[in-house]
């Protein structure tokens, strides 16, 4: 019986390994979208936040299943309920990747903007995503600090490209201040990325200790 168990809870892990590599590739393919101006791009991503809603249900009904069937108890029991909070956040990274190519898809950004910075931050989010997923598959408690405390630096860079924003848009008035102020937006989404891989990182820290900072377990 427990060898069955432990190979579901592999396929578990297997399936969030795969929903965050879709998180990652949303983002990866709404920065390619942002660098190139590629409305086509952005339409991917809209593919990709498809797929990761579909595997926020799989996993899901995975997870009822264990907790149903199986009974676990303990640190089983956490890592299970660890995981259905992570598919929250990462259907919400998925949904925020798709904003941006909303964005891209409905204004074209000029030359003039300083897009490479907005790239650094994209970056940065996304290996949050994967070092977060990973954390939680391999139970890898530092790591997943680790990713907790990137979460300032991503927080340090949205600062720093909305300033930097707000400082075109008092130089440039028209077309090209409309397009920075779309650029905070992406910037914000970006940051909001990063909040969910560090609730990710969050709940990978309860699987593992059973200690969850913002609760009472």
């Amino acid at each position: 019986m427990r060898n069955k168990f432990d190979m579901q809870l592999d396929h578990l892990n297997h399936q969030l390994t795969h929903m965050g590599e879709l998180c990652e590739i949303a983002i990866n393919r709404a920065t390619k979208a942002l660098e190139k101006g590629s409305p086509e791009e952005a339409r991917e991503v809209r593919e990709a936040d498809e797929e990761i809603d579909q595997m926020e249900k799989d996993i899901e009904r995975l997870c009822l299943k264990l907790l149903l069937q199986q009974q676990p108890v303990a640190r089983d029991l956490r890592q299970i309920s660890a995981a259905l909070k992570m598919i929250t956040d990462m259907e919400r990274i998925g949904d925020q990747a798709s904003d941006i190519a909303e964005i891209i898809i409905s204004e074209n950004k000029s030359d003039a903007m300083d897009i490479p910075r907005i790239i650094r931050m994209s970056e940065a989010a996304a290996k949050m995503v994967r070092d977060s997923v990973t954390a939680y598959v391999e139970k890898d408690l530092e790591l997943s600090r680790k990713v907790m405390d990137a979460d300032d630096e991503v927080d340090l860079m949205f600062e720093e490209n909305k300033n930097n924003l707000i400082d075109f848009i008092a130089e440039n008035k028209g077309d090209q201040g409309r397009e920075a102020i779309d650029l905070i937006m992406v910037a914000k989404y970006l940051e909001r990325i990063g909040d969910h891989a560090t609730n990710i990182a969050e709940w990978v820290e309860f699987s593992i200790t059973g200690i969850h900072k913002d609760t009472n377990i």
